[in-house]
């Protein structure tokens, strides 16, 4: 403007806590800075075991202690929320999908990854079980 005011402004300051859905959308996007921190914790556990036996039993025993535990359930509630939302907004990125000429609802969708993930969990589980044993 010509007089030297600047106008109408919009506050940019916490603009996501004004409403619930954006709110709710920053918490979600809060949940990958667990996947990055949880993926820090595994490649130092990766140099660790690279560095010799007192090195891994020295990193084992930092994620065995109540600190530990404590981040890894804080890990794990971070990664079902993240996984959650991931899987809820798999049919919202994916083209429309069609069987026996009717549209698949996006439940379903999210149904069937949940399930997915399930069975390949499982199943990577009884492997690693197979291979440590």
């Amino acid at each position: 403007m010509a007089d030297g005011t600047r106008g109408y402004v919009r506050p940019m300051r916490a603009w996501w806590k004004r409403d619930p859905y954006f709110a709710a959308y920053m918490a979600r996007e809060l949940t990958a800075f667990a996947v990055l921190a949880y993926s820090i914790v595994l490649a130092v556990g990766l140099l660790r075991l690279s560095q010799g036996e007192a090195a891994w039993n020295g990193w084992l025993a930092a994620v065995r202690s109540p600190f530990g535990w404590l981040l890894h359930a804080i890990f794990l509630v971070s990664f079902l929320v993240h996984s959650k939302s991931w899987f809820e907004i798999m049919p919202k990125t994916m083209p429309m999908m069609f069987m026996q000429g009717k549209r698949v609802p996006g439940a379903r969708i999210t149904q069937a990854g949940f399930v997915l993930a399930v069975v390949c969990t499982i199943a990577l589980l009884v492997v690693a079980k197979q291979v440590l044993s």
